[in-house]
């Protein structure tokens, strides 16, 4: 399968078999010498609904997942195999292995639920209001030096904390984004959601005076669904690096949707070069 530039494109041709859904990465999603973990996570859950989510209730949503980035996925066709742990009455668990090149390259457990009745007191976090809007704030350069190639899908705007490679201070960001309106109007809700949770760089990133490779080496995410906004509305994530030691990052994030709900809790551990 050929890789593909649009993300639109890429998701409408990918190719579903018996077991497994494939697709075709271009280029411009290369974070480094690996594809953009977020688009890696956003395609395998598509390909999780693909093989086993036909048959699913319309309020079936993604509640959990989690992600083991174990190698690179390269530009070119890439490999989702999926398989159904267990189907409930109200929960499925689903695993997804990445391949390229006969090699597995992240593994997947997503959890997909429904709402049940409950007799909880609701309890709903509040967004914190921001030191600054998104639209008071200057566009950073299109690709600052050292940025990464798939940024080019996104605009971020710093509210609080230091960017990365600053020599700022502090252990927490917070930064508005969205992917570019063009794209995002082709896209779902949980679709964008996936992509946009894994944008931000750990704060501690910002303390460095000079480019490092940094990546991902799990992420957790808990999420619930949020009602639909604009296309080009923007999204909020608010982070803090917990823990800094031996070259690994324990990173935190609360991610908000432009209607200011709550969309997910993400926490990952990220290998820093520096």
């Amino acid at each position: 399968m050929p890789a593909t530039n649009s993300l639109r494109t890429m998701i409408d041709h990918r190719q579903p078999t018996a077991h497994s859904v494939q697709f075709g990465v271009g280029e411009d999603w290369l974070q480094g010498r690996t594809c953009y973990g977020g688009l890696i996570s956003a395609l395998a859950v598509i390909a999780m609904r693909d093989r086993v989510g036909a048959d699913w209730p319309a309020d079936m949503g993604l509640r959990a997942l989690q992600t083991s980035f174990v190698g690179p996925v390269s530009p070119g066709p890439m490999s989702i195999a999926v398989q159904a742990l267990r189907q409930g009455r109200n929960v499925c668990q689903v695993m997804a292995q990445v391949r390229q090149a006969d090699a597995v390259a992240a593994v997947l457990l997503g959890v997909f639920s429904a709402d049940r009745e409950s007799s909880l007191q609701p309890r709903v976090p509040q967004r914190p209001p921001p030191r600054r809007e998104a639209e008071h704030l200057p566009a950073p350069p299109d690709r600052p030096a050292g940025a990464p190639v798939f940024l080019q899908h996104f605009d971020m705007r710093w509210a609080d904390g230091p960017p990365p490679y600053t020599g700022g201070e502090g252990w927490t960001t917070s930064i508005h984004m969205r992917l570019k309106p063009a794209e995002a109007a082709a896209l779902g809700s949980e679709t964008q959601l996936l992509l946009l949770a894994d944008l931000s760089p750990t704060p501690v990133i910002g303390q460095l005076r000079r480019p490092a490779a940094n990546s991902s080496v799990s992420w957790a995410l808990e999420l619930r669904p949020v009602p639909p906004g604009p296309p080009d509305g923007w999204w909020r994530a608010d982070n803090e690096s917990l823990m800094v030691a031996g070259g690994y990052v324990n990173h935190a994030a609360r991610l908000w949707a432009p209607s200011g709900h709550l969309a997910a809790f993400g926490s990952q551990v990220v290998a820093v070069f520096a």
